[in-house]
């Protein structure tokens, strides 16, 4: 079994092999002599070794070094398995490339890999259909050249890949782009073609807002004969019950169709507006006045308003998003129940608004899914309360679009807490 070099072993076969010509120099009376030349031969062997050596290395095809002896044999050794090594680690790297390869061919979405400036190394199969690439061709173009977009120009020049970008392509299709940087040098490239999903979702838009309008003309009609039955002539031949009920399911509707079509817009505005400063104090006070009359005195409410408090947003959007806190805690707990409404800044940078009320409380396993659309629970958010499973949607909704999100805290039995909080604006 051979062993790497070491001093000591170096050092007993240099002086195991001039030791004959020493003692040889010595008997004739030329011990330098004799050393010298023990010391020549020494050196044109180790220079036949590094010919044998220089010529496996750049002549030779041999995947295998030439054999020596001494201490050349144990570095030609060291060299055959260093050669098994980088044999067996190439093995493993051309293996590893062939799974993300197969693993990269069967995702769904198409995968380009670019350097920081946007030149492209590689791609899966999906980006020569989707994208019109052709690999290997296309290896070293930049991505800019191929994908001529002003919008993709932009989005590359930016850097900021958080948010997705949705192009429309010549070719008629929506494809959605996503980068991830994945080394310090190289980002991937997403795209998703999502022409179908997109063909969904304005279907579905325009179903709810053509549901709405055809709903809404009957609608109308109903309301304008109850009306007209309200004529003390003909209050008497109708049950009061009856007419109250249908009054209160009429106008039920009426809301639902008004919810409908405000979620509609805010799951697919774009914002063409810009953003207003928004005194929202002087905005709860107002929301404050309807919420008590909505109320009838049923509840103890408790205000809490600090003055002066601008954000910046969409005034409208942001009065949906209050109300419908506040009329869910109106609506949801039970008469004499204590319901706090509180404006206050948290810091120097923002404000939370927030709305507690002691009612039954909510399971913890129904919070996750509150702000879904149509999702209600047992108990007193139900239909008899009028609650349609639409207003805690459109609160999300509302305050994705500003930047926040809705939080909810509530233990059964103690109430419930409805909050969110935004950037505050000096004006």
């Amino acid at each position: 079994m051979l062993q790497k070099l070491t001093w000591r072993s170096f050092l007993f076969s240099f002086f195991l092999i001039l030791t004959p010509f020493a003692i040889l120099g010595a008997l004739l009376g030329h011990l330098a002599f004799g050393i010298s030349f023990g010391l020549l031969i020494l050196l044109l062997w180790n220079y036949h070794q590094q010919l044998k050596l220089s010529y496996w290395l750049w002549q030779d095809k041999s995947m295998t070094p030439p054999t020596a002896k001494g201490h050349w044999e144990v570095i030609f050794y060291g060299l055959l398995q260093l050669q098994k090594r980088n044999r067996k680690r190439r093995n493993e790297l051309a293996t590893l490339i062939k799974r993300f390869r197969s693993g990269a061919e069967s995702l769904p979405d198409a995968l380009v890999m670019i350097t920081p400036d946007g030149t492209i190394f590689w791609c899966n199969r999906l980006a020569e259909n989707l994208l019109g690439f052709k690999w290997p061709a296309d290896n070293g173009q930049n991505i800019q050249n191929l994908l001529r977009y002003p919008e993709l120009a932009t989005y590359l020049k930016n850097k900021k890949f958080h948010d997705p970008l949705t192009l429309t392509l010549y070719s008629e299709k929506d494809v959605e782009f996503r980068i991830m940087p994945y080394i310090d040098e190289a980002f991937i490239v997403m795209a998703r073609d999502v022409t179908q999903l997109k063909q969904a979702e304005i279907a579905r838009r325009n179903f709810f807002n053509n549901a709405s309008h055809e709903l809404g003309t009957p609608l109308t009609v109903l309301k304008g004969y109850l009306d007209m039955i309200d004529d003390d002539a003909l209050v008497g031949y109708l049950p009061v019950n009856a007419l109250n009920t249908m009054r209160n399911q009429a106008q039920r509707m009426e809301s639902l169709i008004g919810q409908l079509l405000a979620l509609s817009r805010l799951e697919y505005q774009v914002n063409e507006t810009q953003k207003m400063i928004v005194p929202i104090a002087s905005l709860l006070s107002t929301i404050m006045h309807s919420a008590e009359a909505l109320n009838h005195q049923r509840h103890h409410f408790s205000v809490l308003i600090e003055p002066d408090l601008y954000v910046k947003g969409y005034s409208d959007e942001l009065r949906s998003a209050m109300s419908n806190l506040i009329e869910n805690a109106i609506k949801h707990t039970p008469n004499e129940a204590n319901i706090e409404v509180k404006l206050f800044r948290i810091n120097t940078t923002h404000i939370k608004f927030e709305v507690n009320d002691s009612g039954q409380g909510i399971a913890k396993e129904h919070i996750p899914h509150l702000t879904e659309r149509f999702y209600r629970i047992d108990g007193s958010r139900n239909s008899q309360s009028g609650g349609s499973g639409i207003g805690l949607a459109i609160v999300k909704h509302v305050l994705s679009r500003h930047n926040s999100k809705l939080e909810i805290k509530s233990t059964l039995g103690k109430g419930s807490s409805f909050g969110f909080t935004l950037e505050v604006v000096n004006n």
